[in-house]
């Protein structure tokens, strides 16, 4: 089973900067897509950046400009680099990775895995 373990959350005032890591583990034979998604209060869960095994992005529009999404393949591992915070960051941020893992029994099977979230907090 792939475990996704999200750090880098906390508290910021407005026109901070934070840096959010995922690392993934657990039989992992390849990766394709890693991503970060955000849910705030009363809200439904939305994409923030994508990222493909090969390094194409994709952000949302209230990201482009300000954040930027990287992964390091050969340490299974994804980052946000989020700029020029807004209040309206505010959320939970997850981690997601979709791929093939090797389970005990050695058959390889795709998986879709999330993080258990962390939280991103921007004060005005």
């Amino acid at each position: 089973q792939v475990h996704l373990v999200e750090s880098g959350g906390g508290l910021v005032q407005a026109g901070g900067s934070l840096r959010l890591s995922c690392a993934a583990s657990g039989g992992i034979i390849s990766i394709n897509t890693m991503g970060w998604y955000r849910q705030a209060p009363g809200k439904q869960r939305e994409l923030v950046a994508t990222i493909s095994s090969s390094g194409t992005t994709d952000h949302a529009d209230s990201a482009k400009g300000r954040f930027t999404i990287s992964r390091d393949n050969a340490k299974n591992t994804v980052h946000l680099q989020m700029n020029s915070l807004k209040p309206e960051d505010t959320a939970v941020y997850y981690c997601y990775a979709e791929g093939v893992y090797s389970g005990r029994d050695h058959v390889r099977r795709l998986f879709d895995s999330w993080g258990q979230g962390t939280q991103v907090t921007v004060s005005s």
